[in-house]
């Protein structure tokens, strides 16, 4: 199973505030929506809540919920309390894409378990008072694709990049 992590972030590597969004970008929204529907999308409790309750659990996807809280629950989503779990949730030959779409804590967990095998990060290109950041990655381990640019215009108040990042080389510890 392919493992994505899918997030945006400002110029300061910023990804929110307040456990909220800091922009309204239709079009980058629309490709998270298309890149993720069929898939299982992976998030900690804190961004399961940040959706808004409409769109919970996010429709046509498996929503996964990390969290260390052992009596959560929300309907329609599986929960696990390790990171590892996900990996007997489902097994080698499930051909979807596993996508980690955060927030900043378990982004931080999947890089430190070296379990990305590529990042789809859109780069809004603004500074915002984020509150919530992106953690560093080298560049160099990385193979880089630009997918989509969009121009500010009347419906995004900023212009923003998507990359995809493809990870050169595995090299995991038994």
């Amino acid at each position: 199973m392919k493992t994505t992590l899918i997030v945006a972030m400002d110029k300061a590597r910023g990804i929110g505030k307040n456990n909220d969004l800091m922009w309204h970008l239709p079009a980058d929204m629309k490709f998270f929506k298309e890149t993720t529907t069929g898939h299982i999308v992976l998030m900690g409790r804190k961004n399961f809540e940040s959706i808004p309750e409409k769109y919970r659990p996010l429709v046509n996807r498996d929503n996964i919920i990390l969290t260390r809280n052992t009596s959560y629950s929300a309907e329609g989503c599986t929960i696990i309390h390790d990171m590892k779990e996900v990996v007997d949730l489902f097994s080698a030959f499930d051909e979807r894409t596993l996508f980690i779409i955060g927030g900043g804590e378990i982004y931080r967990l999947a890089m430190e378990a070296d379990m990305i095998d590529e990042m789809i990060i859109t780069h809004v290109n603004e500074n915002y008072d984020a509150d919530t950041f992106f953690p560093p990655f080298e560049l160099c381990d990385w193979k880089v694709e630009t997918v989509l640019t969009q121009e500010k215009n009347e419906r995004h108040k900023a212009s923003f990049t998507v990359v995809k990042y493809t990870k050169l080389s595995r090299s995991r510890e038994a």
